[in-house]
């Protein structure tokens, strides 16, 4: 169903693009169909311009939710393509370029979803960044490992606070971990320390929001074809093989895990990480 791996060499400046790469990721446009399960509510999702983002608004949007995504400014054209993709499917989109890494971007982010929803139901965390050294921890400068921990954490972190005051029973968040926060790669070893914090987070915020009805939830994905991988890693065209299913996944194949988590279907399951490795198993 899906494209298998020896993908051609291809290369990209960060923070990549989806439309030069080879094969296209697929992010449901053509297979998804929703059944209602998000009718009316009011999502944020950041990082929504390309990858696991743009499944999960697509998804979103089709399930009938109305959509607010963030994007970086030089990611204009993929945000364009999100936007098309919940309009066409009849729910209101909202772009907004906004880098995560500050807090008053952040801040601006959840102001302009409650101007525009009046509440937030559901906030989806799924901005990221890595770079991928084989050289090892001498590689990693000052400046990379404070990228790679604002926009992995420090953006969640504040997003989170930001939001809860307009959310309420009901609502949930879901942040998006990693296989690497159990199984390591020693090139990406800042961006496996970030998605190990992610879990401690996500379990212990839940516990925290428990009382007040909202629930808080991860997914971690395995190899994932987005434009983070020709962009950050030196060889993309074996990425994937890892996996016990041979092959990366595509971003249409994480979307269906946050719409259980965002629906009424996971209304028991709090601080639970799902995941969706593609065979690997994980504690």
């Amino acid at each position: 169903m899906y494209p298998q791996p020896d993908f051609p060499p291809q290369e990209q400046e960060p923070p990549g693009a989806t439309r030069p790469m080879e094969p296209v990721p697929d992010h449901g446009e053509g297979s998804y169909r929703g059944n209602g399960l998000l009718e009316d509510r009011k999502a944020v999702i950041t990082g929504g311009d390309s990858g696991i983002g743009r499944a999960v608004a697509l998804a979103y949007a089709r399930e009938g939710a109305d959509i607010l995504f963030t994007y970086l400014p030089e990611e204009a054209e993929d945000a364009e393509q999100t936007m098309r993709l919940v309009e066409e499917a009849g729910r209101k989109a909202v772009a907004v370029p906004c880098d995560i890494r500050e807090e008053e971007q952040c801040r601006t982010v959840i102001d302009h979803a409650v101007a525009e929803f009046g509440r937030i139901d559901i906030l989806v965390n799924n901005a990221a960044y890595q770079m991928a050294q084989p050289d090892g921890i001498s590689a990693i400068t000052t400046e990379q490992f404070d990228r790679v921990v604002r926009t992995n954490l420090y953006g969640m972190f504040w997003l989170c606070k930001e939001a809860l005051p307009h959310m309420s029973a009901g609502a949930c968040i879901i942040n998006t971990t990693s296989v690497q926060a159990y199984k390591p790669s020693p090139p990406l070893l800042d961006y496996a320390m970030t998605k190990g914090a992610i879990v401690t987070f996500t379990q212990g915020l839940a516990q925290m929001l428990a009382p007040q009805g909202i629930r808080v939830n991860a997914v971690a994905p395995g190899p994932v074809w987005t434009p983070l991988i020709p962009s950050t890693m030196p060889d993309p065209t074996e990425f994937g093989k890892q996996s016990p299913l041979g092959r990366p996944a595509q971003p249409a194949e994480m979307a269906p895990a946050y719409v259980f988590l965002a629906s009424s279907k996971a209304s028991y399951i709090t601080a639970e990480i799902l995941n969706a490795t593609g065979g690997t198993p994980l504690p």
